[in-house]
């Protein structure tokens, strides 16, 4: 070890405290969740949130890389320098808010934004220049927490699914967190049995993609337009027919497969676009309540958390087809249905500094327990 490293590994060792940030910008595209987290006491206590909305030319320019385009390299980088800045404008906002100093927090725990994601292939991709995010910000930034599991033959997500296992699981109830993003994912806590956990399918990401191509909107705010069209029957099944619903956990997925392009090529072009949106509001609440359904058996209360969390027709079809089941809001859980991710990735900030193994080798199917994330000394 040079001696810069090791007095940049005594500098975060030296820094005691318990408060930590966690950043998360998920596959919905629409913006930072930025949340400062006391882990003093055995329940995390969210002290202070903040939300920063992507600006319509960033969120195009994030979308156009999530496939091959001219320049991209250059693109890539250009964005994860402004992401890194918009990243450590809104940490400085909540602190502020919060009146805590740099010094006082330990860490920052940044996922960055996914742009590309196939683990099948070896990588994953997440934007969000770390090192710049430390310089800017003044406070030690962890992150690429997903790639040293796919190194390991795991899949690198869901991550989550460790906080759930560590903070939300009952001695004696079936629980199940249900994440409604972009995509939907569950943890499975059964009382005394392994934690479980994997990527469900499509959540908010083809609703709006959809509602935003039709009415320029950026969602369907508590499914209203979809509430008022019609299910169609034929393209429910096309869309369900799709093999990665099949597959057997471990399994992530994201923009790579579900976007506005595999939508368009299940539809014949004559569907009434109402009707597609009611189509694609049970697509998403049927993908959730058929993985309760094959894989957490005898599930007894079901959290929900993200945007699709407010949803209300999508949460109202989903009590419909778990009719066993309770279904409220992780705030029930002092764990606002907003700022769970964040949190759970200012969590794994903390892990990493600890030197603990965090990835759940039954959800991601890595080979082994890995240490996750890359620090960035302040």
């Amino acid at each position: 070890m040079t001696e810069q490293n090791h007095a940049e590994q005594i500098k975060i060792i030296q820094n005691h405290s318990e408060l930590f940030i966690g950043i998360m910008s998920g596959t919905s595209l629409d913006g930072i969740d930025v949340v400062l987290v006391d882990f003093s006491t055995s329940y995390p206590k969210l002290l202070a949130t903040y939300f920063q909305a992507y600006g319509s030319k960033l969120r195009d320019a994030l979308l156009v890389l999530h496939h091959p385009a001219n320049d991209e390299l250059h693109q890539m980088h250009l964005i994860s320098n402004e992401l890194a800045s918009l990243y450590a404008a809104a940490t400085a906002i909540l602190l502020r808010a919060a009146d805590i100093t740099l010094g006082q927090v330990r860490a920052i725990g940044c996922h960055g934004q996914t742009i590309r994601h196939r683990p099948s292939e070896g990588y994953t991709l997440q934007l969000g220049n770390s090192a710049l995010l430390a310089e800017l910000s003044g406070i030690t930034v962890v992150s690429d927490f997903r790639s040293r599991d796919i190194a390991a033959g795991g899949q690198g997500a869901p991550l989550v699914p460790a906080f759930h296992d560590r903070v939300l699981r009952h001695p004696s109830i079936h629980r199940v967190i249900v994440n409604i993003g972009g995509i939907s994912n569950l943890t499975n806590l059964p009382p005394k049995r392994q934690t479980t956990g994997f990527d469900c399918g499509p959540g908010n990401l083809l609703m709006d993609a959809w509602v935003a191509l039709q009415c320029g909107e950026l969602y369907d705010r508590n499914g209203a337009w979809a509430a008022s069209g019609q299910v169609i029957p034929a393209l429910l099944q096309k869309l369900l027919d799709e093999p990665f619903l099949h597959a057997i956990p471990p399994k992530s997925s994201g923009r790579d497969l579900f976007n506005l392009a595999w939508l368009k090529s299940k539809l014949s072009g004559d569907e009434a676009p109402v009707n597609v949106q009611a189509t694609l509001l049970a697509f998403s609440s049927r993908v959730i309540s058929d993985a309760i359904h094959c894989f957490c058996d005898g599930a007894q209360e079901i959290y929900l958390c993200g945007g699709g969390a407010h949803n209300q027709t999508l949460v109202q079809n989903l009590r419909i087809s778990l009719p066993d089941c309770r279904i409220q809001a992780t705030d029930t859980l002092g764990m606002g249905v907003d700022w769970l991710e964040a949190i759970a990735f200012a969590w794994l900030a903390q892990q990493r500094l600890y030197g603990d193994t965090v990835n759940l080798t039954a959800v991601t199917g890595a080979r082994h327990p890995c240490i996750l994330g890359a620090i960035y000394s302040a």
